[in-house]
């Protein structure tokens, strides 16, 4: 359960922000993950509050953005969103495409008192 490696990197990405801005407490924070990313929003949320405890987060709402795959076929240009991890171009069948979102993974926005 990678997870909660990066649930403790996210915690330490918002405590950084909270030091900086002098944030007393997050009520919010909100992130954006890609579907190809591997990450389970539901086992990333729960180590995420986990961890949490006892810091200026504590309690935070953890609003996850998710981001779909979206790729380019090189061959005719389309861009497409690829339904179930489906690489095939819908307009030519062709299978040279490039990457174009889906594996983000970050800190979106941090809101706090």
């Amino acid at each position: 359960m990678h997870e909660v490696s990066i649930a403790e990197g996210l915690l330490q990405i918002v405590l950084d922000e909270v030091k900086k801005h002098s944030i007393s407490k997050v009520r919010v924070v909100k992130l954006k993950i890609g579907e190809l990313s591997g990450v389970q929003p539901s086992a990333l949320t729960f180590c995420f509050d986990l961890i949490a405890k006892d810091t200026p987060v504590e309690g935070a709402d953890l609003r996850i953005d998710m981001v779909p795959v979206k790729v380019k076929c090189l061959d005719c240009e389309d861009v497409f969103i690829a339904e179930d991890h489906s690489f095939f171009c819908p307009d030519c069948s062709g299978l040279n495409i490039e990457l174009m979102s889906g594996r983000e993974l970050h800190v979106q926005e941090i809101e706090g008192d």
